[in-house]
């Protein structure tokens, strides 16, 4: 290779590596901001905002509920009604933590509502200031709960709750002291079932595709990332979600990478789970966003700048 076309080759490169740097830097969120409000709650016994105990605090639970709702008037009394009912089966003592989005639909007044007409049942209703995504919203209630164990679920109800026992067995045997330890509920065995197959053909590729990327970027031996029935040992939250930087659709696939870089063991356990109408999930716009959003993760842990140490 003659020395002219070296020294464009090295030319090309001194330019070419800065800006995708800088592009990167563009592209990844700003660090997430709790403003003063966000650092309360409010209960059917506590109208008036009382503040939220913290993640670093020793665990004094048996089990938090997170549950991230965005303009879920509609979808989260049918849910809340299958949780309860589960939970007073039980004999753990627990509490379910309502993370409302940034709502323009009165979610956290109808959470209030529902909160008193289950009184039995200790429910914290937090109310974000801006939208932030489903990763913030659940961020913000895992740093804020009070359980030993740290469930996060959906609003929609989509996933049997009753399936918790599922999680808590294998949990159990995964870390009987509680050690760090993550849960995940998986839909994997129903790709050919009614439940996938009815979906849209686009929908199907995308999440074929999504399946592939996955592999390539380190988490291709969770065979389902994306389920959002996930439960975590506080000690396991505790290093994992201080350090999330995603609150898009994407969150799910930093919170796997982040345990497997920890060296936190995930176990994945088969749950049932049925398509709920009134998704807020656009399907091509964030699929495109999910792939952006999975670009900048594995940027930003291969240059540094996101760092994550035990």
């Amino acid at each position: 290779m003659d020395q002219p076309l070296l020294a464009n080759v090295a030319a090309a490169i001194a330019i070419l590596i800065p800006s995708l740097y800088l592009a990167l830097v563009f592209l990844s969120p700003p660090p997430i901001i709790t403003r003063p409000s966000e650092k309360t709650y409010r209960s059917h016994t506590s109208p008036t905002p009382r503040p939220l105990p913290s993640l670093t605090d020793k665990g004094t639970l048996d089990l938090s509920v997170i549950i991230p709702a965005y303009n879920e008037t509609a979808r989260l009394p049918a849910m809340l009604a299958t949780t309860i009912a589960h939970l007073a089966s039980t004999s753990r003592t627990h509490e379910l933590l309502i993370v409302d989005d940034g709502s323009s639909d009165g979610t956290a007044a109808r959470a209030l509502t529902l909160a008193a007409q289950h009184p039995a049942t200790d429910i914290r209703v937090v109310t974000l200031e801006k939208n932030l995504g489903k990763g913030g919203a659940v961020r913000h209630g895992m740093l804020h709960a009070r359980g030993q164990r740290l469930l996060m679920v959906d609003a929609d109800g989509a996933s049997r709750f009753e399936d918790l026992e599922a999680l808590w067995k294998a949990m159990d045997s995964l870390a009987p002291e509680n050690e760090p330890a993550v849960v995940v509920g998986s839909r994997a065995h129903l790709v050919k079932t009614e439940a996938v197959v009815k979906r849209s053909p686009l929908r199907n590729i995308l999440m074929y595709g999504l399946h592939t990327i996955l592999r390539i970027v380190g988490v291709g031996h969770i065979r389902d990332t994306q389920c959002g029935f996930k439960l975590f040992t506080r000690r396991a939250a505790q290093q994992i979600f201080p350090a999330q930087h995603l609150a898009t659709w994407i969150f799910d696939v930093e919170l796997l990478l982040l345990a497997k870089q920890l060296g936190i063991p995930v176990a994945e356990v088969p749950v049932e789970w049925h398509e709920v109408a009134g998704s807020k999930l656009n399907v091509v716009k964030d699929s495109l966003q999910m792939l952006r959003d999975l670009l900048v993760l594995r940027g930003n842990q291969l240059v540094g700048r996101w760092k994550v140490t035990p």
